[in-house]
Formats: structure tokens, C-alpha cells, sequence
């Protein structure tokens, strides 16, 4: 049985593997990376966050993104009845980029594949890891397998888990815990967007309240095609008769914006299900390993907040992989997990106050102040590190304390 030997192995090559094995490969130390599935492959998260960008600039792929001419997406919109809540990146509080992209994940994918490919990184796909061994000395023996029911073997010195819902680690080791979050469904597709100029300018994400505790996602791309997807409990789907295509075409019709603009949208590909994604774990790092992206957590797709986790965390775990293989102390609890955590709990609170209907108080107040706007802007671009902002740092109590303000009418104290 072969085995090969790096200084680093990444399981999975998504946003999260491919931003691992950039910044590992800079640094002059060896990296591999193995991903179970054949690329270009369909994922949803499609729409990003401006504090991604930081992370593409540094692992060098934003030349060769920005050829691929992606829909520029400039803030997000929330419509709820006649009520309107916009919010543009440019008008934030906190200092960082001001635009990001909306993006078929399959082409951006393997767009970020095809950099670490070129720089000379191997990738080997459909290869699933079937077991891994964990030594004294932190190294690693992971045995893997290919499509052909080939074994091999791959030596480290470390490895970075960015398998996403994969989970890798998590599953093998057991490390896997329920979120605390209540589980959902997705109903989505892409479809043919004609009428998309009639309506709202592409270069958002716009997110529609259908229903209390529902709510609809559309994400235009820049080849003119629209993804389109429905978001709820289980209780609000079963109540829907038919099976998902059918579901999907009653909820078009179901919502005036979204008859008058997709009643007659052609779906791209059949409707397709998610359910039940969110998902924690015990810890987020060991002797030996880190998790980095939707394995330490993935909470909802509300914000869009998925790719933003994955590439940050990544681009931290990285950092300290390197730091540790290079002879320094590395304080993984300090440096990682309790960064990771607390921008992960900044953006649990607005998931919790979205589906609890207190950001629709906040959103949709009749007066509106600029700062809190831009400090709640802030968080929507994905800047939640940024202690600057109460709106992060009291995450939990300055939203609903400002609920509660706007709903008693009184003044807020900036």
C-alpha cells in the first residue's frame, strides 16, 4: 500500500480546503488535500460576505475570480409586505471591504480549486477517509480511499478537517453534538429570472418574509439565472401538499412579489430539498488536528454567513498550523476556538432574533437611526470580530434592548 508524506493533509477542498492549502503552501511547507466528491459539484452558500474578500486577496485568488465576471453583490435587501429594509455594504461601520460577489458555487469552487492546482498543490478527488490514526507527536497516518476501491495511506504532521458537512473528524472521533438552533428545511432550485430588471437591481441578496418563521432567499447570478429558495420548520412543508417541485411552484404563487416576478420562471434543474443542517461539535481542534468552516459549526443561511466561517476560520487555522510547524508555542484555545466562538455566538444572536421576529422590529422601524444602521450593517458584511461595534460586542443584549425601544417608542441612546 502506498503511502505518500506532507507536512500538512487538508480533508476537503472547498472555500475552507482551498484557502488552507494557499496559505500553507506560501509558507514553503508541504500540503495535500483529499475531497470525497468529483468536482465541480453543486453546494448552496452562494451568496458571499464582504469580510470574505480579506481572506481571497491573501490566499491570491481574487485575480483569477474577478475574470470569471460573478455577479457583484453591494448589501441585502428584506422585504416583508410593503415594508422595505436595504442595507448597503458601502455604509457600514466598520472598517473592511464594501462589496463581495453572488456565485454559482460549483464555477467558484473549482475556480479557488484550480489556483492551489496550478501553484502546484496535489488534490486528489473522489477519495474518502476512512480512518486516521493520531501519534504522541501530533503526526498522522490517514488512510484513505479512491473511487476504484483503492487504499492508500497519507503520512502528516497535521491536519486541518475543512470536509464541511462531511465533517470528517467529528464523525469518526464521535465529537459530533445537536445546535441548539431548531432544525429547518430548504426547498430550492435555480430558475430563469426575465422579469428581474421590473423589479430590484441584481447586485443584492434579497430575503423575503413568506410567513412567521419563514422566508424566501434570491440570489441573482450574472449569467442571468436566479437562485431561489424557500426556508422553514418542518410543520410549515407538511402542511404544503405535493411532492418538492410541486411545494416549490404553490409557494411561488403563494407571495405576490414572487408570483408577479417567477410565476412563469423555468427551473434550471428539478427543485432540491436540505434538511436539518445546523450542527456543533465537542471541541474545535486536538492533538494533532483543528476544524476549521462548517465542521466546527454551521448555524443558518440567513445571513449568508456559511463561506464567511469557513474561509476565516480557515485563514486562522492556517496561520497557527503554520506558527506550530514552525517551532512556536501555539495556544489553540485562546488563539482559535475562542476567536472562532465568539463570532460564531455574534451571529447565533441574530439567527435566534431573526426567527423570534426582533430584527423585523429592528429592520423595518418606521424611524431609522444612521448609526445603528451602519453598525448593524456591520454585522451583515460579516464583520463580527469588530469589538467596536456594541452590536458585537453586546450582541445579545443590544439588539433586543433596541426591539424593546423601537416597539415602547422611545428614545435610543447612542
Amino acid at each position: 500500500m502506498e503511502v505518500k508524506e506532507t507536512d500538512v493533509l487538508v480533508i476537503g477542498a472547498g472555500p475552507a480546503g482551498s484557502v488552507a492549502a494557499s496559505i500553507i503552501q506560501k509558507s514553503g511547507l508541504r500540503v495535500h488535500v483529499v475531497e470525497k466528491e468529483k468536482f465541480p459539484r453543486f453546494v448552496i452558500g452562494e451568496s458571499l460576505l464582504p469580510r470574505c474578500m480579506e481572506v481571497l486577496e491573501e490566499g491570491g485568488f481574487l485575480e483569477e475570480l474577478k475574470k470569471k465576471k460573478f455577479q457583484e453583490k453591494f448589501g441585502a435587501k428584506f422585504l416583508k409586505n410593503e415594508m422595505i429594509a436595504d442595507y448597503n455594504f458601502s455604509d457600514q461601520f466598520s472598517e473592511g471591504w464594501n462589496w463581495t460577489w453572488q456565485v454559482p458555487r460549483a464555477e467558484f469552487d473549482q475556480t479557488l480549486v484550480d489556483v492551489i492546482k496550478q501553484r502546484g498543490v496535489p488534490v486528489d478527488f473522489q477519495t474518502t477517509v476512512t480512518a486516521i490514526e493520531f501519534f504522541d507527536d501530533e503526526s498522522s497516518l490517514t488512510t484513505v480511499q479512491d473511487v476504484h476501491g483503492v487504499e492508500g495511506k497519507i503520512k502528516a504532521r497535521f491536519i486541518i478537517d475543512a470536509s464541511g458537512y462531511g465533517r470528517v473528524i467529528p464523525r469518526l472521533f464521535k465529537l459530533d453534538k445537536p445546535s441548539v438552533l431548531d432544525p429547518r428545511k430548504a426547498i430550492f432550485a435555480h430558475v430563469t429570472d426575465a422579469k428581474r430588471d421590473q423589479f430590484d437591481e441584481p447586485n443584492r441578496i434579497i430575503i423575503v418574509t413568506y410567513a412567521p418563521g419563514t422566508w424566501v432567499w434570491i440570489i441573482p447570478f450574472s449569467n442571468g439565472n436566479t437562485s431561489l429558495g424557500f426556508v422553514g420548520d418542518f410543520e410549515f412543508f407538511n402542511q404544503i401538499e405535493g411532492d418538492d417541485s410541486a411545494k416549490f411552484r404553490k409557494l411561488i404563487l403563494g407571495n405576490e412579489y414572487l408570483k408577479n416576478r417567477f410565476e412563469y420562471a423555468e427551473c434550471i434543474f428539478e427543485p432540491r430539498k436540505l434538511e436539518s443542517w445546523s450542527a456543533t461539535t465537542d471541541k474545535f481542534y486536538g492533538n494533532g488536528f483543528v476544524l476549521t468552516g462548517n465542521v466546527t459549526e454551521f448555524l443558518d443561511p440567513i445571513f449568508s454567513s456559511g463561506v464567511m466561517f469557513a474561509t476565516v476560520s480557515s485563514q486562522l487555522a492556517s496561520h497557527l498550523v503554520v506558527k506550530k510547524l514552525k517551532g512556536e508555542k501555539v495556544d489553540w484555545q485562546i488563539e482559535y476556538t475562542t476567536t472562532i466562538q465568539q463570532g460564531v455566538a455574534t451571529f447565533r444572536s441574530y439567527v435566534t432574533a431573526w426567527y423570534e421576529g426582533t430584527l423585523d422590529t429592528i429592520f423595518f422601524a418606521k424611524k431609522r437611526i444612521p448609526l445603528v444602521q451602519k453598525q448593524i450593517c456591520s454585522v451583515l458584511a460579516g464583520y463580527v470580530w469588530d469589538q467596536n461595534n456594541p452590536y458585537v460586542k453586546n450582541h445579545t443584549t443590544e439588539i433586543k434592548r433596541l426591539a424593546r425601544m423601537i416597539e415602547n417608542g422611545m428614545k435610543i441612546s447612542l
